[in-house]
């Protein structure tokens, strides 16, 4: 019961964060007004909002204006609904699970505004912070649980400084934004983890970039946003970067 109520709670939540996307790029209040069709303006009701099932009933159009609706709006919705039941799966119904929910979320928003727009908005690099501050405080005072934070520091600043260097060799390759993205994500990861995350964010870039390029979706002159294979690559390494790890050092000796 519970993995049904956490999966739908995931695609209400990811019918906002799709507000989100549109939105935070175009510097609009994420709260006002209420939804609306993004082609006719026209005030969207509660029915037409309903995630996944709305777009599937209308047929991927708008009600009133019988537009084509992207289906960004579907997808968005599934993927948060699957990544927070994936996330229940491995944590359980515990602090870690809201936190990462949470993060996760935000970053699913990066991800998209990035694909889109080439931007990482500083305001949600904040929030990330802000949120990882609340939760060390929390798991400190809850569980009596305290994460070493020279690696968390020293972490974030080596991969911050990886970024910066690859920036400039490739004369602005990697934006500004990656730079403090994989910062903050390297110290909420801590060392280990960050080394993995950086790796997989590469091998990951380069086979989907490849296969884009094959597919001829992308020009070799073309941008490709990196935030997205970054998150990718942190999903993957804060729920089973210990385990992949294990098993490499495991092959190696």
């Amino acid at each position: 019961m519970y993995i049904i109520i956490i999966f739908i709670l995931g695609t209400i939540i990811g019918s906002f964060l799709n507000v989100c996307i549109y939105r935070i790029p175009k510097k609009e209040s994420i709260a006002f007004p209420s939804s609306y069709c993004t082609l006719c303006n026209t005030s969207l009701k509660w029915y037409d909002l309903i995630p996944i099932l709305s777009y599937l009933l209308l047929k991927g159009k708008c009600r009133y204006c019988r537009g084509y609706i992207t289906p960004q709006y579907p997808i968005i919705e599934l993927l948060n609904g699957i990544i927070y039941t994936i996330l229940l799966f491995h944590y359980g119904m515990s602090l870690d699970f809201i936190y990462f929910s949470i993060i996760i979320s935000i970053l699913l928003i990066i991800s998209s505004i990035d694909y889109y727009h080439q931007i990482i908005p500083d305001t949600l690099l904040l929030l990330l912070i802000a949120i990882t501050v609340l939760y060390r405080i929390a798991i400190y005072y809850t569980y009596d649980i305290s994460i070493s934070l020279p690696d968390s520091i020293i972490s974030s600043l080596l991969s911050g400084l990886l970024f910066t260097i690859i920036s400039l060799i490739s004369n602005e390759g990697m934006g500004g934004g990656d730079i403090k993205l994989i910062a903050i994500l390297s110290f909420i990861l801590g060392f280990r983890k960050a080394i993995l995350n950086i790796l997989l964010s590469f091998i990951i870039g380069a086979v989907i970039s490849l296969l884009l390029l094959i597919c001829g979706r992308k020009g070799r002159k073309d941008t490709i946003p990196f935030a997205p294979f970054i998150n990718i690559s942190f999903f993957i390494s804060s729920l089973w970067g210990e385990s992949i790890i294990f098993i490499y050092l495991k092959s190696i000796i």
